[in-house]
């Protein structure tokens, strides 16, 4: 644990039966209280991989977004949440350079930049990195605030996560995410970290052309929902 604040580790689920057991055990325990793994309907062990490194399993069904928000709203006792995939690719040992700067008062919103960090070979495709510059300069065109890309790890102040108003239960979570941080004038940091190839199974985004269409259909979306509904401001 870091200072006086309370982490917990959400990881989103499906089907990772291969890539999530390794990839919790690497997890610094001195520094995440709980790992609530969301799962999203595994058809394989993906739960019993978690739960065997120590992982508490949420039931979350279907969708990205609503499974990052229920393993938030479950950790009722931590003032930090931090979210990584579970597919093995981000350095969760590294996640003392996201975590300490919400800890130490000076950040509410931090977030890993795969463009920006060491990438191995083959981990991002051409049009991941076209995508995260893309959505970082709308975000900067409509607040003034600069990401270059829409890695899923991160962490936030879980207060100011549910101030947020999420509204988004898929793959638009991310984008979601910043530009409402943007819009409400969080202290948003974005930190150069490493990223990796996946350890194991297939991607449910850039696995597939229809899975990076339909990803990609729903960022869109996501993106233009946000900027111009006055409703959706927190």
């Amino acid at each position: 644990m870091i200072g006086r604040e309370r982490v917990a580790l959400v990881v989103p689920t499906l089907n990772e039966e291969d890539a999530i057991g390794p990839a919790l055990a690497r997890v610094p325990r001195d520094l995440v209280d709980r790992i609530i793994v969301a799962d999203g309907g595994s058809r394989d062990r993906t739960a019993e991989r978690a739960r065997q490194e120590g992982a508490e399993v949420l039931d979350a069904g279907r969708g990205y977004g609503r499974a990052c928000l229920m393993g938030a709203e479950r950790a009722a006792d931590c003032g930090i949440i931090a979210y990584m995939d579970g597919d093995g690719a981000d350095p969760v040992e590294g996640i003392g350079a996201l975590l300490e700067p919400i800890a130490a008062g000076d950040q509410d919103f931090t977030i890993a930049s795969r463009t920006r960090g060491r990438r191995e070979p083959g981990s991002m495709s051409w049009h991941q990195v076209l995508a995260g510059r893309a959505a970082g300069f709308g975000v900067r065109a409509l607040y003034g605030v600069s990401f270059t890309d829409m890695s899923a790890f991160r962490a936030i102040r879980r207060d100011a996560l549910l101030e947020l108003g999420m509204r988004e239960m898929t793959y638009g979570w991310n984008l979601e995410m910043q530009m409402r941080a943007a819009r409400s004038g969080l202290r948003i940091l974005e930190v150069p970290l490493p990223y990796g190839r996946r350890t194991g199974g297939v991607s449910k985004v850039a696995g597939s052309l229809r899975g990076t269409l339909t990803a990609g259909s729903r960022i869109v979306r996501t993106f233009v929902e946000v900027a111009r509904n006055a409703e959706a401001r927190p």
